[in-house]
């Protein structure tokens, strides 16, 4: 039985759950997004991806600032859906919203709950150096990623896998796992589970400052740091290459032999000393420039070994 649904979200993450939904034949009333954000280079207004998907298929769309408005909460009311999908929607629902869709809300979230509740799980899960994750199904209520848990899909963490590949691999997985959990709440067959008291940690949103990297931490941690922020915001150093400091993203690194002061430049390539062990950086970007490999920046930067990096 195809459901009456409200969709909800805004990133790329979201957009093969719409697509799934949309192809299992379910109705999609509407489709919730994040406002257009100004970018680019002409500051011109860009909309998200979800946006994008929903026009072409032509779903209503809507970009409220805010939900907590009663006439907000009044127009998603009077679409009267049978259940609301959220996925990375970016706004806080209030209970009148949740409360609306007459099966509740179904929300899809990067990790395996209750670990890596919030705003960057994926991130969290590689920067902790975490083994594996997952997709899980809850249903939501006014708690942050706190409602009971309906499905759950694990995922192997690769000792050299990115965010990037992670992200794609989980938003796949996630399409799968929420029209199946759809087509099990169409036939009154979803049951969930509370989550459990124990392991609840929760994924903070990543800050400028802890992107910077610490070379005075193990190879290990500067390893999953860089994997786990990469591609975007993207692990950073400063090296003066010439014209006084200069930030470069670290994308792709392995780690090495050596030892020396923490962010000192070994013999032998892009290796870089840490507290415990090295790192060879082997994807970098400096500013405004595309990526390179780590032997092609070194080539063209004026380092040398004992060159310290920041």
């Amino acid at each position: 039985m195809s459901l009456r649904i409200i969709f909800m979200g805004t990133p790329d993450f979201a957009v093969p759950t719409l697509a799934e939904i949309v192809g299992q034949g379910h109705e999609v009333v509407a489709v919730y997004t994040r406002p257009p954000a100004k970018a680019g280079r002409g500051m011109g207004e860009k909309r998200s991806p979800v946006h994008e998907m929903a026009e072409r298929f032509a779903i209503p769309v809507f970009t409220p600032r805010t939900l907590r408005s009663e006439e907000e909460q009044e127009t998603f009311r009077s679409l009267g859906a049978d259940v609301a999908v959220v996925v990375a929607y970016g706004l806080i629902l209030p209970l009148p919203v949740l409360e609306a869709p007459a099966l509740g809300c179904l929300n899809l979230h990067a990790s395996l709950l209750p670990r890596w509740r919030g705003a960057a799980p994926i991130q969290r899960a590689i920067m902790a150096g975490d083994a594996e994750t997952g997709v899980a199904v809850m249903k939501m209520e006014e708690g942050l990623d706190t409602g009971p848990v309906a499905m759950v899909e694990r995922v192997a963490i690769g000792p050299d896998m990115t965010a990037g590949e992670l992200h794609d691999r989980l938003a796949v997985l996630g399409a799968d796992l929420m029209v199946r959990a759809l087509a099990a709440l169409s036939r009154d067959a979803l049951s969930f589970v509370p989550q459990a008291a124990e392991g609840v940690t929760y994924a903070a949103k990543i800050t400028n400052e802890e992107a910077r990297i610490d070379w005075s931490r193990p190879a290990a941690e500067v390893h999953n740091l860089v994997r786990g922020l990469s591609p975007f915001p993207g692990a950073f150093l400063m090296a003066d290459l010439g014209k006084g400091p200069e930030r470069v993203k670290v994308l792709r690194t392995r780690r090495s032999e050596g030892a020396g002061a923490p962010g000192t430049l070994l013999p032998g390539g892009l290796r870089v000393a840490c507290g415990e062990g090295a790192v060879e950086l082997l994807q970098v970007q400096r500013a405004g420039r595309g990526i390179t490999s780590g032997e092609e920046f070194l080539r063209g930067a004026r380092l040398v070994p004992g060159d310290v990096l920041t």
